[in-house]
């Protein structure tokens, strides 16, 4: 009997013990291993602000500040501290109606109970004086402080860019971003989010039952300071954009300038444009949603998306790569008598003195000269076929950057379009095409496709007699160091710097040749400054053809390269050779002299059908 006490004794001793150690294991669990009910707790006496830095500045070239910050007012809402109020006040206060307001209430509901959610963003200093009266009957609300960007001038939207609300992808992506935040979008802000960002801190604060701020919790130990975003100094000269910006109004293209000596943008205008103060605030989306739906597509980004023929400016490389495959001398004569006859195709050309050699034939934009030099490089007999032949000159047009992305930081660049030799195979057959089947190509026509960013770009090689530096955007960034080996990198091309010199004598003269001579440019001639330019008609099968005009100056150690893109302008002298000389005349000198071609540039209306005569 007794040993079956004992018995029981043990078993009893086990089964508590046994108990005491289950007990045990699920504390350790839901205390150490499961934080979600500590989480809770924690989230029902703790309430987690998130400090957001403001964004960091951006100044153009000369130091001029662009971009700023304003403070901004959010409420806030946690789904799980809500208790009964008084919905008809809040309305009225938030000037929202009823159903509005449940709405935002579910949705923030549907994305997390216990997590803080925007109800309504950006409200005005006003409405937060109000508001802050009237928090402490409002438990499961609470105000949180942003900044909104600003601008010093209306200019510029397409290479700053605009900060936007991030989306649920880049949430599910990038786990820095929360529901609320916002982001770069487009132009610097976009490619520079992360150092002009900042770091967002915290302040872990206590709150009651009323849902009222006790105080700091632990004083502030566990609080997070955020870190302000870095400045950024751009390379575009803001007079100068703005200058653009005002030749470019009522016109549809673009303008790109760069410094040859070192790749940095100075001017990029995309016309028609939009004031970037339009994005900014609770009238961003409505504002947006008009500019998407705008049939002259302000919101696209012309210089850096646009592909366009680059008409008879591409005569300057096709004559560059005669000289480099030695089938073309500067000496070199040909016929013209207005236009290019070969076995039943004929390419027009204008009234001009012939024979002329290549600096005259450049002076002249002669079609027929250039058509003849292109078949001699396609019909060369270094060359086993045509395939050969023209896979190099396309190499040779690699090398200038057409046909990929060149720049460091535009996100979104597009790379516009040099044909493969297998392009024409798809369409002629491989042995049913042969140079006189491209005989387009010769005076920059055909499936050419070549952003505004590019040619601005091959103007600049030009100028380097051949190099270039890959554009950018940004001259500085606060408290980083440049990346001097990509913005000092020269790219080199298949051309040697001998063969530019006829070019550019080329390209003087088209600007400043004797009047009688044939100089297509003379419209852009400046005092002082010798301006080298070459001038383009860009066919276009949907209605006028395209303005095009390149230029660099001075002749000697030039300080600006430009392009000029204007649809629908007609010839290359009309409108883009004039913009494209007053804006070099801003930049070099400061000032235009020339009222009378600025003012016929600015009567000009291309889209409304005015022109002035």
């Amino acid at each position: 009997m007794k040993n079956q006490f004992e018995n029981r004794k043990f078993v009893v001793g086990g089964l508590l013990i046994l108990f005491a150690l289950v007990l045990l294991v699920k504390l350790f669990s839901l205390q150490i291993i499961k934080t979600s009910y500590r989480l809770s707790a924690d989230n029902n006496v703790l309430r987690y602000v998130p400090q957001f830095p403001a964004r960091g500045l951006i100044f153009d070239r000369n130091g001029e500040l662009i971009v700023y910050n304003e403070a901004a007012y959010d409420l806030m809402v946690v789904p799980s501290q809500l208790s009964a109020f008084d919905t008809t006040d809040l309305c009225n206060l938030l000037s929202m109606d009823k159903t509005s307001l449940e709405t935002k209430i579910q949705e923030a509901k549907d994305y997390s109970t216990f997590i803080p959610s925007p109800l309504l963003k950006q409200i005005s200093s006003i409405t937060y004086a109000r508001l802050q009266e009237k928090l402490f009957r409002l438990p499961g609300f609470y105000v949180q402080t942003r900044t909104l960007r600003k601008y010093s001038r209306d200019i510029s939207s397409h290479i700053l860019g605009y900060v936007g609300e991030v989306s649920d992808k880049v949430i599910n992506e990038d786990p820095y971003y929360k529901l609320g935040d916002y982001i770069g979008i487009s132009g610097i802000e976009k490619s520079y989010e992360k150092v002009l960002r900042g770091k967002k801190g915290v302040n872990i604060f206590l709150v009651d039952v009323h849902n009222r701020i006790k105080g700091p919790y632990q004083n502030g130990r566990h609080d997070e300071l955020p870190v302000v975003g870095s400045n950024l100094t751009a390379t575009f000269d803001a007079d100068l954009q703005a200058y653009g910006e005002k030749l470019m109004e009522n016109k549809t293209g673009s303008i790109v300038a760069l410094e040859p000596s070192s790749g940095e943008v100075l001017a990029m205008i995309s016309a028609p444009s939009y004031k970037p103060s339009l994005l900014i605030g609770r009238i961003r989306s409505l504002n947006y949603l008009n500019l998407l739906q705008d049939t002259l597509k302000p919101l696209f980004n012309r210089a850096l998306m646009a592909s366009y023929p680059p008409g008879s400016t591409f005569k300057t490389i096709n004559g560059l790569i005669g000289l480099q495959e030695k089938v073309l001398f500067p000496r070199s004569e040909y016929y013209c008598d207005l236009g290019y006859y070969a076995r039943g195709i004929y390419v027009g050309c204008h009234n001009h003195y012939s024979p002329l050699d290549l600096t005259r034939a450049v002076q002249n934009s002669c079609n027929a000269y250039f058509c003849n030099v292109f078949r001699n490089i396609l019909d060369s007999r270094q060359y086993s076929d045509i395939h050969e032949s023209f896979e190099s000159w396309r190499n040779h047009l690699l090398s200038f950057g057409f046909g990929q992305t060149i720049s460091l930081d535009f996100p979104n660049e597009l790379k516009g379009f040099i044909p493969k030799s297998s392009y024409y195979d798809r369409y002629y057959g491989k042995t049913g095409w042969s140079s006189l089947t491209l005989i387009s190509l010769a005076i920059g026509q055909g499936e050419l496709g070549i952003t505004p960013l590019q040619m601005a770009n091959m103007t600049a090689v030009i100028a380097n007699r051949g190099y270039y530096f890959s554009p950018h955007i940004a001259k500085n960034i606060d408290g980083l160091e440049e990346d001097q080996e990509k913005t000092e990198l020269k790219h080199f091309t298949s051309i040697d710097s001998i063969n530019f010199t006829a070019i550019i004598e080329g390209m003087d003269l088209a600007v400043n040749g004797a009047p009688g001579t044939g100089s297509t440019a003379r419209i852009a001639r400046i005092d002082s400054i010798t301006v080298c330019g070459k001038t383009g008609t860009a066919e276009n099968p949907h209605g006028e053809d395209h303005s095009l005009f390149l230029a660099f100056a001075p002749k000697d150690n030039p300080k600006i390269a430009i392009v000029v893109v204007v649809e629908n302008g007609g010839f290359g002298s009309t409108y883009a050779a004039p913009i494209a000389s007053l804006m070099i005349e801003k930049y070099l000198k400061g000032s235009v002299n020339r009222k009378w071609i600025e003012d016929y540039i600015l009567k000009t209306d291309l889209i409304h059908g005015q022109k002035e005569n």
